[in-house]
């Protein structure tokens, strides 16, 4: 049976002992999968994906590669950033300001600097979507939409449901989304 394109990862990852990743190395990696005829080879950020889950340290910067995080924040802020649609991305809003907000009550500045940087990522990622020209036009104007409101947060936490309840109400809104926010939160 052939093996994954994770198991490769992770069985390069342990014959080269590698405690630490950079760019260098994970294009290392990609070209060694390459050269092993898996097929498609795997992207570069999915590469540091696996091999941070795996505990190694990776410094490659990516908008589809997660912020490193020590516990607590990993474990708190895992799974938050999730936008497949408008109403996921509301969602992940609401948890991701809920714990910026936790952080900031009790003076923890690493922790509201990863929420941010998350928030970040997720601005980057919808970004990348809505600039893809494989993605359905559709899809694309949505992740745009979603990419304003992790902006807007960015910029102005403090009165950005506030922001967005106009913004859902505006008639730009009403027109482009609609129905699909009808149908989203029903």
């Amino acid at each position: 049976m052939a093996k994954s394109k994770r198991q490769l990862i992770l069985e390069y990852r342990q014959a080269q002992g590698l405690e630490n990743a950079g760019a260098q190395e994970i294009r290392s990696i990609q070209a060694e999968l390459g050269r092993l005829g898996v097929g498609q080879r795997p992207s570069l950020s999915y590469i540091a994906n696996v091999l941070r889950q795996a505990g190694t340290r990776v410094d490659f910067n990516h908008r589809y590669v997660d912020p490193l995080m020590e516990e607590p924040y990993a474990t708190r802020l895992a799974g938050l950033l999730q936008f497949r649609d408008l109403e996921t991305a509301e969602g992940a809003l609401h948890k991701l300001d809920e714990a910026y907000r936790e952080y900031e009550k009790t003076s923890d500045r690493k922790g509201a600097n990863f929420v941010r940087a998350l928030a970040l990522k997720g601005k980057q990622r919808a970004e990348g979507l809505a600039a893809n020209p494989r993605v359905s036009p559709p899809r694309r104007l949505e992740k745009r939409e979603i990419a304003s409101w992790f902006r807007v947060w960015l910029q102005t936490p403090d009165i950005f449901f506030d922001w967005l309840e106009v913004r859902k109400g505006s008639e730009e809104y009403q027109v482009t989304f609609g129905g699909a926010a009808r149908e989203g939160s029903g």
